[in-house]
């Protein structure tokens, strides 16, 4: 495939930085009315528009002492009520999913907030007098991850529920317009990581491994873009979870096996007993699988080394179907999907 049937999602990609740019000027005034203790923070949504709670989620692990649920379905958890800060972030803003939940909340007296580009939820969350957060509309929510994140980071920030996080928000976008540029489509093998990433996952089954902190979200990430932009199998695990379990199934059956090619995200900041279990892992699977690829996060701060990996990722989904002659942009089953639900 050419690069201009992949030169719309490119573009997409190119942009990231300039979307943590503009999020930054977003007018967040309205958030007087929100100022008060919280029990609990939900982010609800689906896809590409839960991506953002789940970086949010890991981010906070280690700087709130109230937790970040993120939802993905129609109903909430038993918790949620009016102490709850519930935050539906839906790009379209006609997530079915997202907009139950929504209701839900409504009805139990949760603070609601909303992030997206229009739609149902917008119309909503207008009438019932809830903020809006309005993002740029004209991407797919895959491709939209810095407008729908950066929003809730900003939004905890200004509430004094999180820390501000300008500095590490200016080392992302440093960073990734630093890596941009490693990764453009002009940038050859094997100097362009992504490409050989790509190179190496072409005909093979991708597993995606990542580790509890930094490089899970990261992980879970690069599954879902091989998915959506390469429409084939991804499998994701994480460090040590699947030294429990995903680790014995690299016996049988070898015709599988000699197809798997995996990729190991890594962060300096690892646990140094991640770091041995990786090398490990790595000795105990290299002859059963088709390659082993180790990808390095970068930069300092917790949100700079996680986007370089999720960056990598998205480049490298990209790349790969354009190796399968696949145009990554449009998600034909996802809309079959959505139009035979919407006739029930």
């Amino acid at each position: 495939m050419s690069i201009m049937t992949a030169e719309k999602m490119l573009d997409y990609l190119y942009g990231l930085p300039e979307q943590f740019v503009k999020s930054r000027e977003i007018d967040l005034s309205f958030l007087e009315r929100y100022r008060r203790n919280y029990k609990a923070i939900v982010v609800s949504g689906l896809g590409g528009s839960a991506i953002g709670g789940d970086i949010l989620r890991s981010y906070a692990a280690d700087k709130m002492d109230i937790p970040v649920i993120v939802n993905r379905g129609y109903e909430l958890p038993n918790f949620v009520n009016r102490d709850t800060l519930f935050l539906a972030v839906s790009y379209s803003g006609n997530t079915e999913e997202t907009i139950s939940a929504y209701e839900e909340a409504r009805r139990r007296e949760a603070d609601i907030i909303c992030v997206t580009s229009g739609g149902k939820l917008e119309e909503l969350a207008g009438k019932d007098g809830y903020g809006v957060i309005k993002v740029p509309s004209g991407l797919v929510p895959r491709a939209a991850i810095g407008y729908l994140f950066c929003p809730l980071l900003l939004v905890l920030g200004e509430l004094k529920i999180l820390p501000r996080a300008e500095k590490e928000l200016e080392e992302t976008i440093e960073i990734l317009s630093r890596l941009r540029d490693e990764l453009r489509p002009e940038l050859a093998l094997p100097a362009n990581k992504a490409r050989y990433i790509a190179e190496e996952l072409r005909g093979a089954l991708p597993v995606i491994w990542g580790t509890t902190g930094v490089s899970e979200v990261a992980a879970m990430r690069f599954k879902a873009q091989i998915n959506e932009n390469a429409k084939s199998p991804a499998y994701y695990n994480i460090f040590p979870e699947l030294n429990h379990n995903e680790i014995v199934g690299f016996e049988v059956p070898d015709s599988v096996l000699s197809g798997v090619v995996v990729v190991i995200l890594e962060d300096e900041y690892d646990h140094p007993r991640i770091k041995k279990r990786i090398e490990i892992t790595s000795r105990i699977v290299e002859d059963k699988v088709k390659n082993i690829i180790r990808v390095k996060s970068r930069g300092d701060s917790f949100l700079a080394r996680l986007f370089s990996l999720i960056y990598i990722g998205d480049y490298a989904s990209v790349y790969l179907a354009m190796d399968y002659g696949i145009n990554p942009t449009p998600v034909a089953v996802i809309d079959y999907l959505k139009a035979e639900l919407a006739r029930v």
